[in-house]
């Protein structure tokens, strides 16, 4: 197929909404570990949760996965839900805070571009937590396309900039 259509710019993902089997206990993960806060509850079934007010970033609900176990690895459906810090300083803030917490990572990388944490939720949904380095930083290949690359991040250089 031809791509006669481009997508305006400044379009965005607006929020992602995850089956969970345990509302609280993602909430607990959620709000009380990553600190997004509730926006709206939806009984005992559902809530939306967000950073900064806005109506909603994440929709957790249990509608058709209340006490179910998470969905195989090897199969279709959500790699990750990836979550942009503005500051590498704020990166390392909620490292030490998942460390304090002794919470396990599942990965550590460096893309040349951004810099990213990643663990899973409590129902083994990918999570990754990163920050973007300015675009005047980004390489480019001869081709034009963004060079990206998975390298290992230097876990101590960012608790630095504590």
């Amino acid at each position: 197929m031809a791509q006669d259509y481009i997508i305006p710019a400044q379009a965005h993902i607006g929020h992602v909404h995850l089956k969970v089997s345990d509302l609280q206990r993602s909430l607990d993960f959620y709000c009380g570990l990553l600190g997004f806060e509730v926006t709206t509850m939806y009984g005992t079934q559902a809530a939306f949760i967000s950073a900064g007010g806005y109506h909603h970033h994440i929709g957790l609900n249990t509608w058709h996965s209340r006490g179910l176990p998470p969905a195989q690895p090897n199969s279709v459906g959500l790699y990750h839900t990836a979550i942009v810090y503005p500051t590498r300083k704020d990166l390392a803030v909620i490292y030490k805070r998942l460390q304090e917490a002794q919470y396990p990572l599942t990965g550590a990388s460096d893309h040349l571009v951004s810099e990213a944490l990643y663990l899973n939720d409590p129902d083994e949904n990918g999570v990754e937590l990163y920050w973007d380095r300015p675009k005047e930083l980004w390489r480019y290949k001869e081709d034009g396309s963004v060079d990206m690359l998975t390298l290992p991040l230097n876990l101590d250089s960012l608790l630095k900039e504590l």
